[in-house]
């Protein structure tokens, strides 16, 4: 009787330590202790005010999962290549290109936690990348989207540097979340600095936008 106490106390601690190790190698804890003090997973968005956005030190991810492309932010965060050429809320400082890298295996792991946070906003599958003339001639030429974003066609960079690059667009957005971004910002940014084209676009266009940039 106390050889079969003695097992089963060794099989339950045994347990106990392989669940903790599992829990403390898991996306959640590794995003815990490397990036919750300048990023944000529970949505929906905190910032009432200007000061709320400046106090950030980093890009909310509580939609992450309905916004990138899975095969993207695994490479990513193991070589992250700076998205914003200037420092987050900065319109002055350039980006300082100092974003922790993580192993292979922590990337995997911080991704598939990513890639589970995603917002009823977003209607998966709704979109395709589509080199839409209308979405063009209204990025390029009729909304100011390319005076705060950098672009690429046929491999010469254009645009702006205010705003995140869109360069490599196709491999990094999905289309879906680019057209519920535009359609109700207000859900995902209630304080930016990108206009609410939902007022001047309508649906058909906002789509072909979306369409049009995750062809960059």
């Amino acid at each position: 009787m106390r050889s079969l106490s003695i097992t089963v106390f060794l099989v339950a601690a045994l347990l106990v330590i392989t669940t903790e190790h599992s829990y403390a190698g898991g996306g959640n804890v590794i995003f815990k202790k490397n990036c919750i003090s300048c990023h944000y997973t529970d949505g929906p968005a905190k910032e009432k005010t200007i000061a709320d956005q400046l106090a950030k030190k980093g890009p909310e991810l509580w939609y992450a999962g309905s916004k990138f492309q899975k095969a993207w932010l695994v490479a990513w965060l193991q070589n992250p290549i700076p998205i914003r050429p200037m420092k987050y809320n900065s319109l002055t400082e350039q980006n300082p290109g100092d974003h922790p890298k993580l192993s292979a295996s922590d990337a995997t792991e911080v991704t598939e936690f990513l890639m589970g946070l995603t917002s009823s906003e977003v209607k998966p599958g709704m979109l395709k990348a589509k080199a839409s003339i209308m979405g063009r001639k209204i990025f390029i030429k009729d909304m100011p989207c390319s005076g705060c974003h950098a672009f690429a066609i046929r491999g010469e960079v254009h645009g702006g540097k205010s705003g995140p690059s869109l360069i490599g667009a196709s491999k990094r957005l999905n289309p879906d979340w680019i057209y519920a971004y535009m359609a109700n910002i207000k859900v995902f940014k209630p304080v930016r600095d990108m206009p609410d084209f939902s007022s001047a676009l309508n649906p058909k266009e906002l789509e072909d936008v979306a369409a049009y940039v995750t062809t960059f």
